[in-house]
């Protein structure tokens, strides 16, 4: 009777101490909710409570950053009526107050043999605490049509190829902590898409409050977002599990806490876009392959996280207890393993791989919003169907095929038909191998 009251003391403390992390997470959400200023530069802007960006890059017909381009603003309340492109083609207003602003560019100031293509103004209506595009397109040609090469290019097909391998390494760090929830609870977890956002707004939040120091703001962003996986098992998925709740019950779950970060995102950084490093990205070029240096540094750091958590499932007494259970959970249990500990450490880590998914992608798209990960979410999805389900190294694999797939057929097809051609390509090979590239075979009987 002593044991049992014991336990049953050990659990209630258990489930206060879960109950208070989530208070405590929830308190510190509403703290960050309270934007913090950022400073301004000439080409920087960084959109708050009183303040809104637009901006915009410049470039000439064949791609180069068309620097020294004047533009002007009309408007209720600009900073500044007028500003030029940067090296790198960027420029930027910022305004104090909503309401509707035109943009117009100085066609005088355009680099020899460019025209724009289409007017030269274009009518934003803003509000406050976001960021605005306007796009203006140069053509090589005065009545604004653009002279464009539709055969091959080498050139094109390799630069192409390498921003395949950039995508295809940021989904396969959110697809795998997808992966690996699936193997070991058999939930599709519909909500991942949103932590990568939440992780790149977090570090957003913490370059502000960090002094503007990247490394130190992404590595509080991937701590927050590991502390928030293990709030989710401890309030949420371990009682329902207990509950005996069927998967499709933890699928709708999975859903709904999806819209629910969604709505907290938009309250909190409002429909814009906002940018986690406001210095201008500077570019190399290697062996003809132009990248900005957040995207290399980007794919050196998902090159080195991916190969931890391989190495770490393979040769770690954590990984091993993961396959085991990922395999048989039943079994893993009555050969003594701790199958709910083993899944919390999944949630920790499939959470702090989707954060740091969200700050690179934040660094390598010069920007974040509420939707970034959302938008993701089917590559997510395919990535880890086509690899094999449940694998984490088939994740790895489905991911790299897709990004490869989407940033090659951009040689070919329009940017707006990408997307479809990777789920196509995915629904052809599971026809073929319906188990996906490292998936094993069901047998039937």
């Amino acid at each position: 009777m002593t044991v049992q009251f014991a336990h049953r003391l050990l659990s209630s403390r258990r489930r206060l101490a879960g109950i208070g992390a989530l208070v405590l997470a929830l308190g510190v959400l509403l703290t960050l909710l309270m934007p913090a200023p950022a400073a301004h530069a000439a080409t920087t802007c960084s959109a708050d409570a009183t303040t809104a960006c637009i901006q915009g890059t410049i470039r000439t017909s064949d791609g180069k950053p068309a620097s020294g381009v004047k533009l002007s603003i009309a408007g209720p309340a600009a900073s500044t009526p007028d500003t030029t492109t940067d090296d790198s083609g960027r420029w930027v207003f910022e305004v104090t107050a909503a309401g509707s602003y035109t943009v117009t560019l100085d066609k005088t100031s355009l680099p020899d043999g460019q025209y724009v293509s289409g007017a030269d103004t274009r009518t934003v209506q803003v509000s406050l605490h976001s960021d605005f595009s306007a796009i203006f397109s140069l053509s090589d040609s005065a009545d604004g049509a653009t002279t464009t090469d539709t055969g091959f290019d080498w050139q094109r097909f390799w630069q192409q190829f390498v921003q395949g391998v950039r995508l295809g390494l940021l989904l396969a760090l959110a697809s795998l902590g997808l992966s690996l929830i699936f193997g070991t609870t058999g939930l599709s977890n519909f909500a991942q898409g949103e932590m990568v956002s939440l992780g790149g707004v977090l570090a957003w939040f913490f370059m502000s409050i960090l002094g503007n120091n990247l490394w130190l703001a992404g590595l509080a962003a991937v701590v927050v977002m590991a502390l928030f996986g293990w709030a989710q098992d401890v309030v949420l998925w371990k009682p329902l599990r207990r509950k005996r709740l069927s998967l499709t019950q933890l699928m709708i779950v999975s859903i709904g806490l999806s819209i629910a970060l969604q709505y907290v995102l938009q309250l909190w950084i409002g429909a814009g876009t906002v940018r986690i490093d406001l210095a201008t990205p500077a570019t190399v070029t290697i062996w003809g392959i132009t990248l900005t240096i957040q995207s290399y540094v980007s794919m050196g750091i998902a090159i080195v996280a991916i190969a931890a958590v391989g190495l770490g499932l393979m040769y770690t007494r954590f990984g091993r207890a993961t396959r085991a259970v990922s395999d048989n959970p039943a079994l893993a249990s009555a050969s003594g393993i701790d199958v709910d500990r083993v899944i919390r450490g999944v949630w920790i880590m499939g959470s702090g791989l989707a954060g740091l998914a969200g700050v690179l992608l934040g660094l390598v798209l010069n920007g974040v919003n509420w939707q970034t990960g959302g938008q993701l979410l089917l590559l997510l999805f395919a990535a880890v169907t086509l690899g094999g389900l449940g694998t984490a190294f088939g994740a790895f694999a489905g991911a790299m095929v897709i990004g490869l797939i989407v940033e090659l057929t951009n040689i070919w097809l329009p940017g707006d038909l990408k997307y479809a051609t990777a789920l196509a390509l995915l629904i052809i090979i599971l026809l073929f191998r319906p188990q996906g590239i490292f998936g094993r075979r069901e047998r039937i009987g």
